[in-house]
């Protein structure tokens, strides 16, 4: 376990969330995560979820937008180093932008540098507080770190934005302390 992993308050923020209003978005995405939370057929999930990424990911930046694009890029081919100063420039110049924020706690998270990561999740919940993968990564951090109550919590919240998350009713499963307890 890690003693210097700030994980209270980014907790805190998360049994917070479902009580937050979402921001000043685009008012697309409250009809979106409307339609998310019905019990959708998985397909028509998946094009609800990639219309939310689309919008997360969007900027009227073009600019910013191009040095996402970048950043993602670089981190699916592994180009580690080379995404992590586009990323820093982001939340840099566009402090606001939820999925800035979000693509580095994602990359820190890869580097297995977590107290970084769960930094940066705080940012994009203040900014985002619907954001699921954010809360999703948070409850993996605490997997990885050995908060299990935190992460089953961090879990059941991300669940109850996006009910079609493959894995994390498994999950919530596992780490049940009834569950726990057998093993």
């Amino acid at each position: 376990m890690t003693s210097s992993l700030p994980i209270d308050a980014v907790f805190g923020l998360i049994v917070e969330l479902p009580s937050r209003q979402p921001p000043a978005a685009p008012r697309r995405l409250k009809g979106l995560f409307r339609d998310l939370a019905r019990p959708e057929p998985p397909e028509a999930a998946d094009d609800i979820e990639d219309l939310i990424w689309a919008l997360w990911i969007s900027h009227e930046d073009p600019a910013a937008e191009e040095t996402m694009a970048a950043a993602i890029e670089a981190m699916a081919s592994g180009a580690l180093k080379q995404a992590r100063p586009l990323l820093d420039h982001l939340v840099e110049t566009h402090p606001d932008w939820a999925e800035a924020w979000n693509k580095r706690a994602t990359l820190a998270f890869i580097e297995k540098r977590d107290a970084d990561s769960v930094r940066d999740i705080e940012q994009v919940l203040r900014r985002e507080p619907r954001h699921f993968a954010a809360v999703s990564g948070f409850g993996q951090i605490c997997l990885r770190n050995g908060h299990l109550n935190e992460a089953r919590v961090a879990f059941q919240v991300a669940l109850s934005m996006n009910p079609h998350l493959l894995g994390l009713r498994e999950l919530i499963d596992e780490l049940d302390p009834q569950t726990l307890m057998l093993h």
